[in-house]
């Protein structure tokens, strides 16, 4: 509830006297003002009547009019003029006795002037003149002959009346101004109780004073320390024994807590704006038992109290507290450091840079070769790699990491610790023995050097033996004791689990990118359409499920392949194998890319549904991308169709570099949206960079202006792809990758149009032996008069069954690459069967006789049509099986 304005209250009473105190002032500026106004007025009419007096007393007709015979006449009309000309009230001109000649007012022309003596005798003046035939204020000015005497005399002046009258006419305006000012005035007082009303939540001053009397009484008469602590960070109030516990200064109020000398916990603890309790914190000479509670929620304003209670009874017992307390901060603190990393070596690291200085003065790890290299560790502990050393000093002769360390003599504390699998501590070097007698140079050299203390604990992690870890003791530093052996125990227990969970992890990754590397392709099958390089960079953090393929299809084609599993592990790389077997089973159908992606998108679903339906936790596949090509060095076309994927970047030969412009589909496993295909005309020489979003995805930076840098990358690496491979790399992937990326890279070659010869077949059984004669001549033209009779042969079987079962049109090719392609298509999408025919068929051999004079045939579907080809090795002729022609006949 808010306070009311009472008259009892403070607010009220500091309104009202503020209020009055307004009206006062406003009344006696008022009064002032007015006054200083008629002042002003007073002095401006003078000013302004001697002026005029002067200037018609010094006009150059005045004098001699004085002594014409008529003054009156000339000086009459002349005076009125000047009168109206200068706003006075009157100019009168006056003989030497005081007469006037001139007036405004022509029945007092002839009276005498009074009070006009001192201009007779020559003088010039101004006065305030009281008497008749009106009160004005008037200036009388001599008027001299050329001989200086005084012949005449001029009175100029302003009545009181017109004087009034204007005063009257400033007096709204004064009035107003002070009844604005009042106004304002009343306003801010009324603001300035209303805030004193709510700070002094309505309080009357006898109950302010009581409440102060009651408030200084408890503050000072505690025996508890009291400080209070502004949100800024300034000491706002101490009572007398919080300066006296705390050894404030005198003028200790309104500094900030780092200016107190409070040392630096304490400091910390009253700027970190939280509540705490009980805290034992030294300062100087005493122990002191500190709260805190932030003033916010019950002040209004930000701010902390702190109370102090003196407990330096309880030192001892606080001082073991504390080193406890230090104790487990020291390990909870290693905690957080140590095992930031999954890896083996680094964590070793990590364990010696927390226990220097703080637990040891040098810190030697060594670990055991399997565990190293991630493998599970043996139970031959007697030799060890050094993998960290760390010391506060430079020089110690302890020996350097890499070296293997050998337990030889059964003795020792680093045998007797792995022995009892516990800590091992050896207050005095000096004095041991088994320790000098393993290595005496060295054990001399470490002594000389100031070495003089030690505590060995194993490396344990689920009961078996990983390695050990080393604490030293130097120069100054005080003896290993058995607390120190016991921090030291538990510091390595925990940095043993960080060691061998990156040990697992070393393992797991190394099993996943073995297993990952031998599912992508180990080198790239011969074909000679193609220029081809590749990169894998698998992601900090694991292998992921991004592939690429090369696979030579049917009339030198080559099917190039990129994918994207969703996820990262052994189980990303598992189905990243499974639709890298799936793509290579379907590139054999010779299907075309979306047709292929078709395929892979329903067995993708398929498999999902499988998963749901399974009790394991595998991860879905529905997701992953993919982007398939394929490309016919014949005539340069390549085919594209890709389900989620990133675009590839193609390089002409001229080296201007674009993105694809090709339809985009979903990704495999959404379904229900058919595929399309994409076509592109390369030229020899052109450049594919078909890559996954692990190159150009980045945190932080935008991915148009990723893939602007890949396209800038591209343009300057070079014409080949290995460059291209290296540059891209090198440019687009940091050191430690947040995700894997695959990248392949080609360059076009086109077929010489020479090794083509292209045959249209009428539809027309007779037309068969004119196509095998021309077959024979360019063979013939090729030098391969040895594969003549199977090329015949091959090409008449298919081109018989395309015109007996097929429709037209009907047209046969041979291409001559690496090996010899024949082909035969025609209109009909019917397809061949090969099959082994009986003893009393009479056909039925033709396709088992291709396959056996050929090294592979097959099948492939057009959009209209259908194309049958055959491909020959040119090294030697094959042998056919004649025998495997017919059944076996019984006996």
């Amino acid at each position: 509830m808010s306070p009311s304005l009472s008259v009892r209250t403070l607010a009220a009473q500091v309104f009202l006297l503020q209020a009055l105190v307004v009206l006062v002032l406003v009344v006696l500026a008022a009064t002032a003002l007015v006054v200083q106004g008629r002042h002003d007025g007073e002095r401006d009419a003078g000013n302004q009547s001697l002026a005029a007096a002067e200037a018609f007393a010094q006009a150059p007709g005045t004098a001699p009019a004085l002594r014409s015979p008529d003054p009156t006449a000339v000086l009459q009309p002349a005076a009125e003029r000047a009168r109206k000309g200068s706003g006075v009230d009157f100019i009168t001109v006056l003989d030497k006795n005081g007469v006037r000649l001139t007036d405004p007012d022509p029945a007092l022309i002839g009276t005498k002037a009074q009070g006009v003596g001192r201009a007779a005798a020559g003088e010039a003046y101004t006065e305030t003149y009281h008497g008749r035939p009106t009160d004005a204020v008037r200036a009388v000015v001599p008027v001299t002959d050329a001989n200086g005497h005084v012949v005449g005399m001029v009175s100029a002046g302003i009545e009181y009346a017109t004087l009034g009258h204007v005063l009257n006419q400033q007096l709204p305006m004064l009035l107003g101004a002070a009844a604005v000012a009042l106004a304002l005035a009343t306003g801010s007082t009324a603001l300035v109780s209303r805030r004193l009303l709510r700070q002094t939540r309505g309080l009357g001053p006898a109950e302010m004073t009581r409440m102060y009397e009651h408030h200084d009484a408890v503050l000072h008469a505690v025996r508890e320390g009291v400080l209070i602590v502004g949100g800024d960070g300034r000491l706002l109030l101490a009572n007398d024994e919080a300066r006296r516990l705390l050894d404030l200064p005198e003028d200790a109020d309104r500094r900030t807590v780092p200016e107190l000398g409070l040392g630096p916990v304490l400091t910390r603890l009253l700027l970190a704006g939280k509540s705490a309790s009980d805290e034992v914190i030294p300062a100087g000479e005493r122990l002191l038992a500190v709260n805190t509670r932030l003033t916010a929620p019950f002040g209004g304003a930000q701010g902390l109290v702190a109370t102090f209670r003196d407990t330096t009874e309880l030192r001892a017992l606080s001082g073991q507290a504390e080193v406890a307390r230090g104790r487990l901060s020291f390990l909870y603190e290693a905690g957080m450091r140590i095992g930031t990393t999954l890896d083996v070596r680094r964590t070793a690291e990590e364990l010696s840079e927390v226990a220097v200085p703080r637990l040891a003065d040098f810190v030697t790890v060594e670990l055991l070769e399997s565990v190293l290299h991630g493998e599970e560790p043996t139970g031959a502990v007697h030799q060890m790699r050094r993998t960290a050393l760390r010391g506060s000093r430079t020089g110690v002769p302890l020996q350097p990491v890499g070296d293997v360390i050998r337990f030889v003599m059964a003795d020792t504390p680093m045998a007797a610790a792995l022995h009892e699998g516990k800590a091992a501590l050896v207050p005095d070097l000096h004095a041991a023995r088994d320790w000098r007698a393993q290595d005496p140079q060295g054990a001399r050299q470490a002594l000389d050097y100031g070495i003089h203390s030690l505590v060995t604990v194993p490396l344990r992690a689920r009961g078996v033996i990983l390695g050990m870890v080393n604490f030293w003791r130097a120069a100054d530093s005080p003896r290993f004791e058995e607390e120190d052996a016991a921090v030291a125990e538990e510091l390595v227990a925990r940095a043993a689990v960080a060691i061998d969970n990156a040990r697992r992890y070393a393992r797991e990754h190394a099993m996943a990118v073995t297993l990952q590397r031998n599912l992508l392709p180990l080198g790239f099958p011969d074909q000679n359409a193609l220029e081809i390089a590749s990169r894998y960079r698998p992601a900090q953090s694991g292998v992921g499920g991004d592939w690429f393929d090369v696979i030579p299809l049917p009339g030198f084609r080559v099917a190039l392949v990129v994918g994207d599993i969703v996820g990262h592990g052994l189980q990303a790389a598992v189905t990243m194998g499974r639709l890298r077997t799936a793509v290579l089973n379907f590139s054999s159908l010779d299907l075309a890319p979306d047709e292929l992606l078709g395929h892979l998108d329903e067995m993708v679903a398929r498999l999902d549904s499988q998963a749901d339906h399974a009790a394991d936790d595998g991860a879905p596949l529905t997701g992953a991308t993919c982007l398939y090509a394929v490309y016919d060095p014949v005539d340069g076309h390549c085919a594209l169709s890709r389900a989620g994927h990133l675009a590839p970047a193609v390089v002409d030969p001229e080296g201007t570099v674009t993105f694809a412009d090709l339809p985009l589909s979903p990704p495999l496993g959404v379904g229900s949206i058919p595929f399309e295909v994409g076509e592109l005309d390369l030229p020899e020489g052109s450049r594919l960079v078909l890559f996954t979003d692990g190159l150009i995805e980045h945190r932080g930076r935008d991915i148009d202006e990723r893939l602007e840098t890949l396209r800038s990358t591209v343009a300057r690496a070079g014409e080949t792809p290995e460059a291209i491979c290296q540059a891209l790399v090198e440019t687009m992937l940091p050191e430690q990758p947040s995700d894997d990326a695959a990248l392949l890279v080609a360059r076009t070659r086109l077929l010489n149009p020479a090794c083509v010869a292209t045959w249209d077949v009428p539809y027309d059984a007779t037309s068969v032996s004119w196509v095998r004669g021309e077959v024979t001549r360019r063979l013939t033209d090729w030098g391969l008069e040895e594969q003549a009779f199977a090329t015949e042969l091959i090409v008449s079987e298919l081109l018989t069954n395309a015109i007996r079962y097929g429709a037209p049109p009907v047209r046969v090719r041979m291409l001559l690459g690496r090996t010899l392609v024949c082909e035969v298509s025609d209109g009909s999408n019917t397809s061949p069967r090969l099959r082994r025919a009986a003893t009393t068929d009479e056909g039925g051999r033709g396709l088992f006789l291709v396959s056996q004079f050929t090294q592979a045939w097959g099948t492939r579907y057009l959009a209209r049509g259908k194309v049958i080809w055959a491909e020959q090795t040119l090294d030697r002729a094959p042998e056919p099986d004649m025998s495997a022609l017919f059944d076996d006949v019984a006996l």
